[in-house]
């Protein structure tokens, strides 16, 4: 009995099995992975739900947002990405506590970020940043 169940659920295997096999045969070639640096998916998806929040909770913007940080991954190492957008984040920081993020090294990181993220924007179709959008 057990040997019958055993070839029945093998037969059943490659019944379903088949057609999904056919279907990735005829099924286009998947994109090659972005090419540049990569980024830990946690830090993406961080990224994308942030630029999401700034830029409307649309379906358009979860492509847009992806966009952008696929197009920041690729000319920017992701420890560079983490440093910069901290410097960005915390530049307008008051009181002491803000005075490291005023230096000119964090004003430099601070500029060099915004300058990316904004041509990661506009050639992703998003409008203008409204505020900094980092990955912790």
């Amino acid at each position: 009995m057990i040997s019958r169940c055993r070839a029945l659920l093998a037969f059943t295997w490659v019944a379903l099995a088949a057609p999904l096999a056919a279907a990735q045969n005829d099924a286009p070639p998947r994109a090659a992975p972005a090419s540049g640096y990569n980024y830990p998916t946690e830090g993406r998806v961080e990224y994308v739900l942030t630029c999401m929040d700034e830029n409307g909770h649309d379906f358009a913007n979860v492509y847009k947002c992806s966009c952008v940080i696929d197009r920041m991954a690729a000319s920017l190492p992701y420890d560079d990405f983490v440093d910069q957008s901290t410097f960005s984040k915390y530049a307008t920081l008051g009181g002491e506590g803000g005075a490291e993020f005023r230096v000119d090294h964090a004003k430099a990181q601070t500029k060099r970020f915004r300058a990316l993220q904004t041509a990661a924007y506009k050639a992703c179709g998003l409008g203008p940043q409204k505020s900094s959008t980092v990955a912790k």
